[in-house]
């Protein structure tokens, strides 16, 4: 029951708009915090130099205080932000999907756990049954019609 409820989508849609609402308060109560994410789906661009992107680790904490939070947006879904990483503060902008968020920390508390489970496979799968299923059915009520066979070219 569970693994169904945090796998459904629009549970996930719930959580997802609960982070983006959360981040905006945060944004507009000025209140500096840290995220913990997956960070498989993160991209940054530029691409991080090879000896800092393989130090990341599966769930990555990310600071947003000074400069970072002060770049900080939410954007088509997309917690987005500047940041510099490494010794050399390699400056990247961090593109990060809201449900990428596990957790969002304030002062060393956890204010926010998030337990959905987008599951692309899922989705990716259904929308090749729909359209498969759609076109099949749009061509048999093309058909369907006696008129629409002067359309049809002959062989």
């Amino acid at each position: 029951m569970l693994e169904s409820l945090i796998e459904d989508r629009d549970f996930s849609k719930i959580m997802k708009k609960h982070i983006a609402e959360l981040l905006v308060l945060f944004f507009q109560k000025e209140q500096n915090f840290e995220i913990l994410c997956k960070i498989e789906d993160i991209s940054f661009n530029p691409k991080l130099p090879d000896d800092i992107s393989t130090k990341f680790q599966p769930l990555t904490l990310f600071s947003l205080e000074g400069y970072t939070f002060e770049t900080a947006h939410i954007e088509n879904e997309m917690l987005i932000f500047e940041a510099g990483f490494g010794s050399e503060n390699f400056g990247s902008v961090v593109s990060v999907p809201l449900l990428n968020i596990l957790q969002i920390i304030v002062d060393k508390s956890s204010l926010f756990i998030n337990i959905a489970v987008e599951n692309r496979e899922k989705e990716e799968e259904k929308s090749k049954n729909i359209d498969g299923e759609g076109v099949k059915n749009s061509m048999e009520s093309f058909l369907a019609n006696p008129e629409n066979l002067k359309f049809l070219k002959k062989r």
